[in-house]
Parts: structure tokens; sequence; C-alpha cells
């Protein structure tokens, strides 16, 4: 159980997302959702970028497993992190168009 927890502290630490802090805005500035979205994105693609590479690396013979495995993992949880932003815009998107006026 100790070594669970101590690897999920080192995969934590290695993947950056978006602290809950920096994706609300105190004074509901629009730009600043969209700054987040944009390197939220921009983010998710450098790392599918990495774990790609990584790839291609061990293919050829001169990457490590190990590396490879974090970086598709890393990925994998920035494309899930993007996904559930995805489904919360446009669950809040349809629940707006349900209001009446």
């Amino acid at each position: 159980m100790i070594s669970g927890v101590s690897a999920y502290q080192r995969a934590a630490a290695t993947t950056s997302t978006p602290s809950v802090g920096s994706m609300a805005a105190a004074d509901g500035d629009p730009s600043d959702f969209s700054n987040m979205v944009q390197s939220l994105v921009t983010d998710t693609a450098t790392k599918l970028q990495s774990a790609e590479t990584a790839g291609a690396r061990q293919v050829a013979g001169q990457g490590d497993l190990i590396d490879v495995v974090t970086a598709i993992g890393a990925a994998e949880t920035a494309l899930n992190t993007v996904v559930a932003v995805r489904d919360r815009m446009v669950g809040a998107y349809n629940e707006i168009m349900r209001m009446q006026v």
C-alpha cells in the first residue's frame, strides 16, 4: 500500500494539471478561462508529442520502457482532464439552453 501511494505521488509530481485556484477567476474575466483552456490544450498536445517521441525512441532501441510508460501515463492523464473539462462545458451549455427566458 505504501509503495502504491509513493508511486502515485511521483506520478502526480510529473504531471502538471491546473489547480482549482488557477481554474476559477476571482473577477470572472472570460479571458482567464480562455487562457486556462488554451494552456490545458497546449500542455496536453505537448505531453502527447512527448509520449509519441518516447515510444519511437523505444522502438528504435534508444529509449527506456519506463520512460515510455511514464510519458504515456502523463499524456493519458492530461487527455482525460481535457475531456472532463469539455464534458463539463457541454453540460453547462446544455443546461443554459434548457433555461426558460
